[in-house]
């Protein structure tokens, strides 16, 4: 039998669970999967004026094997992903990511309307393009919102600090080594992840692994200041030296609260409205797109 593989989202509960056992308590055989980290010592590489169209949306939708078992992204992804048939949504829990748009210290933008008419970097179909656009409506209009597709998270970190970009989208770890690097923080853009799972995952190791979350999750709550060192198995290795992740913030936090139906066809209705993705495919109903 495969192992439960678990894919990395840059947050420290997995490996709290590892350090304390919780999966082997639970009775999961799993292994951790690295690639996405991978592919982030790689980000490096990728042109940051590239138009780049693939994100969490795709990587569920894609042959590549870019999500495993267990993988985490943002709601709107993973609702998107599910309804479309690319995964089952888990509907008992769903994770907060601190979020924001940043900028050069010495940046002439020093609100969100400033913003107006500025490239902001983002992943396609990822938290950061769809938080972008539901923080800043709140103080522009729809068309002076101007989004740049920039791969990947940390290259979106590479464009910011190369000076290639203005503004850029910044999650969860990479945001606080933007932080203490000196770039500042414009607008919070908070936002929800949701998890999901391939159709071939047995719901019962589902169950165990977040019963596992459950307990670091408590863990991390008490005392984050034991587990900060996890970072960096989470962050590309060219930024270690740069930064003290002792001084990082507790990351993301999972919420074992239900992601309910109601939640599901609102965040459906405003990708909709917004024509974030085509409408004419086959929809799954929430009962069929999630494990609730």
């Amino acid at each position: 039998m495969e192992k439960f593989r678990i894919s990395t989202h840059g947050r420290l509960q997995d490996w709290i669970a590892v350090e304390k056992g919780y999966f082997e308590d639970e009775g999961l055989d799993y292994v951790i999967d690295m690639r996405v980290l991978e592919n982030a010592d790689q980000d490096i590489s990728s042109p940051a004026h590239s138009d780049v169209r693939t994100g969490a949306y795709e990587l569920y939708r894609g042959e590549s094997g870019g999500k495993q078992n267990m993988s985490c992204a943002c709601h709107w992804a993973t609702n998107q992903a599910s309804t479309d048939s690319a995964g089952r949504m888990w509907g008992r829990a769903y994770s907060v990511l601190p979020s924001a748009i940043y900028v050069a210290a010495d940046s002439k933008v020093r609100t969100p309307e400033d913003l107006a008419g500025i490239d902001i970097a983002v992943g396609y179909h990822s938290g950061s393009h769809f938080s972008t656009i539901q923080a800043l409506e709140a103080f522009l209009e729809p068309d002076a919102i101007k989004l740049r597709f920039v791969g990947m998270p940390y290259d979106r970190v590479d464009a910011l600090l190369s000076g290639e970009v203005r503004a850029a989208a910044i999650w969860n770890a990479s945001s606080y080594i933007v932080e203490q690097l000196g770039y500042r923080k414009v607008v919070d853009t908070t936002f929800m992840a949701g998890f999901m799972f391939g159709g071939h995952t047995d719901p019962e190791d589902v169950e165990r692994y977040f019963n596992a979350l459950r307990r670091a999750q408590m863990e991390l709550d008490l005392a984050a200041e034991k587990y900060k060192h996890y970072y960096l198995k989470e962050i590309p290795s060219r930024y270690t030296d740069m930064v003290d992740v002792r001084a990082f913030g507790p990351g993301e936090r999972i919420a074992f609260l239900p992601y309910t139906e109601d939640m599901y066809q609102r965040s459906q209705e405003w990708m909709q409205q917004r024509e974030l993705f085509p409408t004419n495919e086959a929809r799954l109903s929430y009962r069929e797109a999630v494990l609730v």
